[in-house]
């Protein structure tokens, strides 16, 4: 019956998160070097627009500890941009893509999980080639869906390279289908 009604009223429910796909990312990441000689940068970002009140301020307190409190634990810190959003960074070694992307999925995970989910934006994974092109598989959480993000100097992209990312990975993580959808992430963290 809710297809029924969904066909109706026009409306339909928005897309699930599938938080798991940023497990993709280590074997994508091999992909990328070897058919476009782009290595991972080691960083990587999860975008969001924090929440007013205790309950976020405590929430985003418990995933710094968390991620902070590891073994092996990376370093990390908060940003936030001209937009109002906040950007919270994991910086860790470039070979080390299974961690950050670990790293990633707790942020998404714990604000999902204590009712923060609507506040999530995307999650960034910067690589850079030998010439120092950069481009970031952006993860968008509404979407369920990546795109490669390239920027080029003068706040111009590398749509070449976002194409050519793009199609290289569609076998291998869920790429976003709808170009428009792209956005640029101007003065992301790490690229």
């Amino acid at each position: 019956m809710a297809g029924f009604w969904q066909s109706i009223t026009g409306r339909s429910r928005p897309k699930q998160a599938d938080l798991d796909a940023l497990f993709l990312v280590p074997s994508a990441a091999i992909t990328l070097q070897t058919a476009a000689g782009l290595m991972p940068t080691g960083t990587g970002s999860v975008c969001y627009r924090a929440a007013r009140g205790a309950g976020f301020a405590d929430t985003q307190t418990d995933v710094l500890e968390l991620i902070r409190g590891a073994a092996d634990a990376p370093r990390v810190e908060v940003s936030g941009d001209e937009f109002g959003f906040t950007w919270l960074t994991v910086h860790r070694d470039p070979d080390d893509t299974g961690g950050l992307c670990t790293d990633l999925h707790a942020v998404n995970t714990t604000l999902e999980l204590e009712g923060f989910g609507p506040s999530l934006l995307c999650s960034t994974i910067p690589f850079e080639d030998s010439a120092g092109r950069r481009v970031a598989l952006v993860y968008l959480y509404k979407q369920a869906s990546f795109y490669p993000f390239a920027p080029a100097a003068g706040q111009r992209r590398d749509t070449l390279l976002e194409l050519q990312v793009g199609e290289t990975l569609a076998a291998e993580i869920p790429v976003e289908k709808d170009k428009s959808r792209w956005l640029a992430l101007w003065g992301t963290p790490g690229l």
